[in-house]
């Protein structure tokens, strides 16, 4: 579990190029809630958190889980997009890296102890300052056999 974020990063950052920031997400988008002048990210941004487990013991020292990770795009809107504006297109670019992001992660597979990443979820919201944000979870089943004696 570990390795999972630094792998999903690397995913992400080879696969997207023009995401300014991968980074973990601890809150960083939270600052504009507060009416923070100074963002912690750049845009556009893909924060990736909210890790959450149901584990299921399938030996005495192994467990199995159903885990769900979110992973949020977000861009800093500063162009007008209404209808005749002449920068509309803005908008399918938001729409087209957001799927971009969802067929890069979907599917994926970090090795046997992992499922595949399968998206559960995905909502779309606006923050304050202009910030859009494409919110997607994904659930993967995960094996953790580190308590197993003599394991690594």
């Amino acid at each position: 579990m570990e390795e999972l974020f630094i792998i999903l990063q690397k995913r992400l950052a080879e696969s997207l190029p023009e995401l300014s920031k991968i980074d973990e997400d601890y809150g960083q988008l939270q600052a504009l809630l507060n009416g923070e002048d100074m963002y912690p990210v750049t845009f556009p941004c893909a924060l990736l958190g909210d890790i959450s487990v149901k584990w299921n013991n399938t030996t005495p020292h192994a467990q199995q889980g159903v885990a769900t990770i979110t992973v949020r795009l977000a861009f800093d809107c500063y162009h007008d997009t209404h209808y005749g504006s002449g920068t509309e297109e803005k908008i399918r670019e938001r729409l087209q890296l957001d799927n971009r992001l969802y067929k890069t992660l979907q599917g994926y597979r970090k090795d046997r102890d992992m499922g595949r990443l399968k998206r559960t979820n995905s909502v779309q919201y606006s923050l304050p300052g202009g910030v859009k944000v494409y919110e997607t979870i994904f659930s993967f089943e995960i094996m953790d056999v580190s308590a197993v004696p003599g394991h690594p």
